[in-house]
């Protein structure tokens, strides 16, 4: 990929850039996060790190914004669930305490692909640890596909600047476990 086409556009939108992460910095997040790269996305933040306001800045080991944006998927699950609007069938019937609802709901969510934030409520998942997984954008279970891969999310979020459709995702769509039946049962 073009990593420097894709910066040169990202700083004509205002995005401000710093070095990209060393191996070491990039050990720290992941060790810190729990989370694990994917190949295109290290690749993108190992050539430069963005760190204008809504990214991510994956120095900042342990930083609170990070947890919350990693804990927000599933306080918005639980927030739908609370108020009536979201149970899969998949997950059996809904008991009637609130206490066993978040525990089922912690367990699908703690066992599904983690969703690494980007920027803002863009996340990209961790599994498969393998390039061209699709961008989720997440509002609670309002989640839809906002990339085919990091590269068509980035031409998504910032269309203007890379002169593209404002909102077109390219095919094929590879499906993510859990986060891909929560878009599908939002069609």
């Amino acid at each position: 990929m073009n990593l420097e086409f894709y910066r040169s556009k990202l700083e004509k939108a205002g995005v401000s850039f710093a070095s990209g992460l060393t191996a070491q910095e990039v050990q720290q997040a992941e060790q810190s996060y729990g989370i694990s790269f994917p190949p295109d996305l290290l690749e993108f933040l190992m050539f430069a790190s963005p760190v204008s306001s809504g990214w991510t800045d994956w120095r900042k080991v342990d930083d609170p914004e990070i947890w919350r944006m990693l804990n927000w998927l599933y306080e918005g699950i639980c927030f739908d669930i609370e108020h009536d609007v979201f149970w899969p069938l998949a997950w059996g019937s809904k008991p009637s305490s609130i206490t066993e609802v978040f525990a089922i709901a912690r367990q699908w969510v703690d066992e599904a692909p983690k969703l690494i934030p980007v920027f803002g409520h863009r996340y990209l998942p961790s599994r498969p640890n393998a390039a061209g997984n699709p961008v989720f954008s997440v509002y609670q279970t309002d989640i839809i596909y906002y990339g085919a891969d990091l590269w068509n999310y980035l031409e998504n979020e910032f269309y203007y600047y890379f002169q593209t459709p404002q909102y077109h995702l390219k095919e094929p769509l590879r499906r993510i476990e859990f986060w891909s039946e929560i878009v599908e049962s939002n069609c």
